[in-house]
Parts: structure tokens; sequence; C-alpha cells
């Protein structure tokens, strides 16, 4: 074997360069978690210093991971959407049954708690490109699932993607001054409710016209 087939041994500090990449980010995965669930729960003025402390880090990696306040609530955003549009493309490969994969993406939904974080972010990132490209990634699987449920006769004809959407983001939204605890427990069974209310045939026909877009973020 000659002394080019050996392989160099690493430095310590190529060694550890995976590592420190892994640990930056789980931390940053950690960061945007915890504050997903502090501004739901108290606010987009929640204390930084408390969303440190739920993701187990300190002050300064978050502020290395987010330059600011504003920096933060959109990357929780768009954060928060990009799962969304990821379980939504995920079930659309992997589910052959049209109504089992609607469900599936409005209960990945709901866990999310999108309802929530939309409301508190509404209207802030008119202009952010990031957010709205994988908000129309999502909406783009969302409703080639619901075309799919519908032309299997599985889902009521006159129900539109604004009305899935808008009846989600209210469901999984919580009343002010509610327990958060609680509620969460009643999440589960709202959406079996609005499932069930989604399955055609329907026992009667809607109401008016469909509802307005309830995007937070319209595009100018």
């Amino acid at each position: 074997m000659s002394s080019t087939d050996v392989a160099r041994p690493q430095s310590a500090r190529e060694c550890l360069a995976p590592c420190r990449r892994a640990d930056a980010s789980r931390n940053h995965e950690r960061i945007l978690i915890a504050a997903r669930a502090v501004f739901v729960e108290h606010g987009l003025d929640a204390s930084l210093d408390e969303v440190a402390r739920r993701a187990g880090v300190g002050n300064a990696t978050l502020y290395r991971h987010f330059g600011d306040r504003e920096d933060l609530i959109r990357q929780v955003a768009t954060h928060v959407i990009a799962q969304v549009a990821d379980d939504a493309e995920r079930v659309l490969a992997e589910e052959d049954d049209p109504f089992q994969a609607l469900r599936r993406c409005v209960e990945a939904a709901a866990a999310h708690g999108v309802g929530a974080v939309l409301q508190v972010v509404r209207g802030r990132f008119v202009k952010d490109e990031a957010f709205f490209a994988v908000r129309d990634r999502g909406v783009a699987a969302f409703e080639e699932i619901m075309r799919r449920a519908r032309e299997s006769g599985q889902l009521r004809p006159d129900v539109t993607f604004d009305d899935v959407w808008g009846m989600l983001a209210q469901l999984t939204r919580p009343m002010p001054g509610c327990d958060r605890a609680d509620f969460d427990a009643r999440v589960d069974r709202y959406i079996e409710l609005l499932l069930a209310g989604l399955r055609a045939p329907a026992p009667n026909e809607l109401p008016g016209p469909s509802p307005a877009s309830t995007d937070p973020v319209p595009r100018r």
C-alpha cells in the first residue's frame, strides 16, 4: 500500500466542525419551537429570556441565531408554515385514500398550532418571500389533496380551501384567557367535528358564498 492510500488523520478542528454544526442546528430548532410556544402563550412582546430558558440555551446563543425579535418572529412563522407544507407534500405522496390524506393534513396542521401561531403574526410579513414560498408550496399540496377527496366523492363538493383553512385556523386558536392545557385537550375533539362536517354526502347546502381568504399575510 502506498503512502497515498493511507487516509490522512483528521485534525481535532476538522473532527469537531461537524459536531458544532449539528449542535447549532439543534439549538436553532429548539429556539424556534420554544419561541412558538412562548409567543402563543404570552404574545409577541414576551420575554426572550423565557424563550432561551425553554429552549435550554443561553441568551448569547439565541442572539447568535436570530438578530432581533422581528427576525425570530419571522422565522417562527416561516418554520410553522414550512412544517405544514412538508406534512402536506408527504401525505400527498404516501396516502392512497383521499379523505384519509385530508384528515392527516388537518391533524398535522392542528398539532403545529397553526391557528394560534398565525394569529399572532397576522399582517407582519407582507413582503417576506421566504414565507410566501413555503406558504404557496403548502397551499398547492393541500388543494391537490382536497381535489382528490372531492373527486372520490368523500369530500362535499361545496367546500373550498378557504373554508377548511379558515375553520382550522379558528379551531386551533385559544380564546383569550383560556387555559392552554385545557384548550389543547379539546382540539382533537374540535378537529373530529370539523372532519365529520366535511364528509360527503352533505346533509344540507352551505349558506352564502365561500369566505374570503383567511391568509394572515395577504400578498399585495
